[in-house]
């Protein structure tokens, strides 16, 4: 490692977001310290040496001097990203810097920030510097670059990854928190996957891509890559939206934050894993495969899951539209003025791929978009069957030499399980899974419908607190409880509403299907305030109870048994039809003093019921009636 990165990575370790936000609150260290190695740093030329190619220009020391300006009278608790440093991929604008997509000839100073830069800025955060990448974001390899070639920060003879090779290196090695990549092919996840980090892929259009070179403008988002699935969560939040006036490529619907862990989890695996002959990531595969068994929701519940086995022949037949098919039409246009007056400035395989553009016209582009739907239409039942598809995030980890003997066929083998997954409107999350023998790290992606990043987030998180050994990037440390702590900004995901059920509905009960049809998750199992009465109603089937809150000058009530679900709001509708009388749903205070929606019942109801109060419960009710062979309510 160089002194330029030694120096860097000194500043804070582990270098995680939550650690250093905790750091900042308890005042054991402050931003001006953080930012002191890279003010130290600020006057290197703009070009960095080939010896150390993780950045192509750090921010000057007035520009450093200017974020931390900005700082003062804030604090974590006002900015939820307060004094964080991080660096961006060079074909992302950021303002006063150059943008080069790696390439000089190209270069070009930005007026404003891309739209995701500015609003990690306002949100407390602070750009330390762009970074390498493979030429105009073409190619998963991380060498096609005139800066340098990095490498992996376990191997010097094994690449980086790319394009987003130089953002990868910086987080693995400690140098920021987190870092930008963009991801068209997979960008955003090799690089993450041959460096031991998280590499989060929004849902095309989640994230706004204003500013940003575009490699194919209906395909591009912009990439978070962290030691931390929550850390990565955390900054999507804050990047997170729709930007006024900016164009749409993607539709998509919000789905809930966390798949119901009262539910199995259905993982779809692939039938035929594709390795190339890598048998240590075989092997390392099916090691990640059995860890699952262990899995833990976020509340420490065993997770059930269930592997599904998946045919991928039409996912990989979308993949491969994507450098064989017109798609790549759209690498030409981006540079439409440049390739045609410059193309010698370019790296000859960069080229040699964008020209192929010219073979294509508007007659294949459309033969392409319906094999496209065609096949895209074939996928879709796979996601009745599953909820989330787990591969490994590439099939093995080429050497520098091997790249160099064959740049095209290597690259293209990294991409068999990364290039279908945004034209299908995908989101996808890369984390890391194990050291293999060698000491190389082996990294797994889990792949879910649009609209699914809050969730894969939060099983991400569940998947490194389970792998709690495993270290953070190339850190000799690893993961603390804080590190893993949920952020208190977590990525968009639908509304729900908290439902506190007491009954039919609960777990085990005959009606606690209605729940799961509406994607319900349980949040808890707890118990109302100690003020209500519970009472057996005659006549309802399958038998209910009705649930009364005491009047404030009557006898003390009950604590009674209850659990809460998490209903998206969508689903409301359709449960409120299912309520028979005299049930309604209201308000219920739970033990802890907070209040939900749960179910009620009409007071001339509860005349003639039961009172079955001291049971505690519905279910211990029900189960003294089995007990003594008794008639359940009637």
């Amino acid at each position: 490692m160089s002194s330029q990165a030694d120096a860097t990575k000194s500043s804070a370790t582990p270098f995680t977001i939550a650690a250093l936000l905790a750091a900042y609150r308890e005042g054991r260290t402050t931003p001006a310290e953080v930012l002191a190695p890279f003010i130290a740093l600020a006057g290197q030329p703009e070009a960095i040496a080939p010896a150390d190619p993780t950045f192509i220009s750090r921010a000057t020391e007035a520009q450093l001097l200017e974020q931390l300006k900005r700082l003062e009278g804030q604090s974590p608790d006002t900015l939820p990203l307060f004094g964080i440093p991080f660096a961006v991929k060079d074909n992302i604008d950021v303002a006063g810097m150059t943008t080069t997509a790696a390439c000089p000839a190209f270069a070009f100073a930005p007026e404003r920030s891309a739209t995701v830069v500015q609003r990690l800025v306002d949100a407390g955060a602070i750009v330390v510097g762009k970074t390498n990448l493979d030429q105009f974001a073409t190619g998963l390899v991380g060498v096609r670059s005139p800066y340098g070639a990095p490498s992996s920060t376990f191997s010097d003879k094994h690449v980086s990854g790319g394009s987003s090779s130089g953002s990868a290196v910086a987080v693995a090695r400690g140098e920021v928190c987190f870092a930008l990549g963009t991801d068209t092919a997979g960008s955003g996840r090799v690089p993450a996957g041959f460096n031991n980090l998280v590499g989060l892929k929004p849902t095309p259009a989640l994230a706004p891509t204003t500013g940003v070179l575009p490699a194919c403008l209906t395909l591009d988002c912009v990439s978070i890559f962290a030691l931390t699935a929550t850390d990565a969560a955390r900054v999507l939040a804050v990047m997170e939206g729709p930007e006024a006036g900016a164009p749409v490529f993607n539709t998509f619907t919000l789905q809930p934050p966390r798949w119901p862990s009262q539910q199995a989890l259905r993982v779809g695996v692939p039938t035929t894993p594709e390795f190339f002959g890598d048998e240590a990531y075989a092997h390392a595969f099916e090691q990640a495969k059995a860890e699952w068994a262990d899995l833990k929701d976020a509340e420490g519940r065993p997770w059930r899951v269930e592997f599904v086995p998946v045919d991928l022949t039409p996912f990989l037949a979308i993949a491969r539209l994507l450098y064989e098919g017109p798609w790549v039409a759209e690498r030409y246009a981006a540079i439409r003025g440049f390739i045609e007056q410059q193309a010698d400035a370019m790296n000859p395989v960069v080229r040699g791929i964008v020209e192929q553009a010219r073979k294509h016209d508007a007659a294949h582009a459309f033969d392409a978009l319906y094999r496209m739907k065609t096949l895209a239409a074939q996928t879709a039942p796979v996601w009745q069957t599953i909820d989330l598809l787990l591969v490994p995030t590439a099939p093995t980890h080429p050497t520098h030499e091997a790249v160099a003997a064959d740049p095209v066929g290597r690259n293209a083998q990294l991409g068999i399980y990364t290039n279908f997954v945004n034209l299908l409107g995908l989101a996808a999350l890369s984390l890391p899974a194990s050291l293999l023998p060698s000491g190389m790290p082996f990294g797994i992606t889990l792949i879910a419908p649009g609209g699914r990043d809050a969730a894969l987030a939060d099983v991400g998180a569940c998947w490194q607190r389970l792998l709690t050994a495993l270290p953070l990037g190339h850190h000799l440390t690893t993961a603390t409880e804080a590190d893993l702590q949920a952020p208190v900004k977590t990525p968009a995901a639908e509304p729900e509403l908290l439902l506190a059920v007491v009954g039919a509905h609960l777990q085990g009960m005959p009606l606690h299907t209605q729940l799961t049809e509406r994607r319900a998750r349980l949040v808890q199992a707890s118990t109302t305030s100690p003020h209500y009465t519970l009472h057996a109603l005659p006549g309802t089937v399958p038998p209910k109870p009705g649930l009364a809150r005491v009047a404030p000058d009557a006898d003390p009530g009950h604590a009674i048994a209850l659990e809460v679900y998490a209903l998206p709001i969508s689903t409301i509708g359709s449960f409120l039809a299912l309520i028979p009388p005299p049930l309604g749903l209201g308000s219920v205070e739970l033990a802890d003093g907070s209040w939900v929606k749960g179910f009620i019942c009409e007071p001339a109801a509860l005349q003639g019921a039961d009172d079955i109060s001291h049971f505690g419960g519905w279910r211990a009710y029900m189960a003294d009636r089995l007990k003594n062979n008794q008639p359940k309510a009637a």
